[in-house]
């Protein structure tokens, strides 16, 4: 199981660094293909993924990120909007053939994927983004891995054990120790062109912390979602790691964070 974990790690990663290294369209397309696909397995656990309800939410998805591509973002809260009267229009009716949660899931899924997830985009297109985007990653998936590491070696103590039993109070410290830490190197590392810092050592410190305590509270939430509905993974989409939404959860919940931060600091 190790080996095949690794090797979709691997493969996520590689396919993750030349998106941002390209940016522009290729990332566009890479991250509304990863949005579809969260919100196709966050549908699926409630059922409405070939539904009416769900087919709205895909079709929000992929109009709201076009939006975005047009720089027409300053039009999402009229396009939120529209969006729910659509979805309740064919809610009411198609009644009683879809049930409430389907249709509360449907628009939960597009704000906590799509554009929860649409942030790497914009962060990307942004001032800096080239070298910023790359601090949504450190404070997920560098601090995952830092967590693990630390947790596998000292955890003792159970901090949310009816979520995910594995995880610990130190490896969560480490997680948030450890993104900070690199977060810091990177910004030693690329100093120069992260001139929009003050001190670029010290706010990259900062987000790298911040992320990874969203990152994992990120992780958590998924978790949650798929205990209420008896789920183990979300999707098989990915070996050793289940669907989409098992290996973006955190990116979810870093990339604004990231995107926001950096504005204020």
């Amino acid at each position: 199981m190790f080996w095949v974990r690794f090797r979709s790690s691997l493969i996520i990663a590689v396919c993750a660094v030349l998106a941002l290294v390209l940016g522009g369209n290729v990332l566009f397309g890479v991250i509304l293909l990863v949005s579809l696909t969260g919100m196709m397995e966050m549908y699926r656990v409630a059922g409405a993924h070939r539904a009416l309800p769900g087919i709205i939410g895909y079709l929000a998805c992929a109009a709201y990120n076009l939006l975005l591509l047009f720089g027409k973002g300053a039009y999402r809260t009229e396009f939120f909007i529209a969006f729910f009267l659509v979805l309740m229009l064919g809610y009411v009716f198609t009644f009683p053939k879809y049930r409430a949660g389907q249709v509360t899931m449907v628009f939960f899924g597009f704000f906590y994927v799509a554009v929860m997830l649409s942030y790497v985009w914009q962060l990307r297109n942004g001032d800096g983004g080239a070298y910023l985007v790359w601090l949504v990653f450190i404070g997920s998936w560098g601090s995952d891995t830092c967590a693990y590491l630390v947790g596998r070696k000292f955890g003792r103590h159970k901090i949310v054990p009816k979520l995910s039993p594995k995880k610990s109070l130190e490896g969560c410290i480490g997680g948030v120790a450890g993104a900070a830490a690199l977060g810091a190197l990177f910004a030693a590392v690329f100093s120069e062109e992260l001139t929009i810092f003050t001190s670029p050592i010290l706010s990259c410190a900062l987000m790298g912390a911040a992320s990874s305590v969203l990152s994992q509270l990120g992780d958590w939430a998924a978790s949650a979602i798929k205990r209420n509905y008896d789920v183990k993974d979300y999707g098989t989409l990915i070996p050793g790691h289940g669907g989409i939404m098992d290996r973006f959860d955190s990116v979810i919940f870093t990339a604004p964070v990231i995107y926001y931060l950096a504005q204020l600091l």
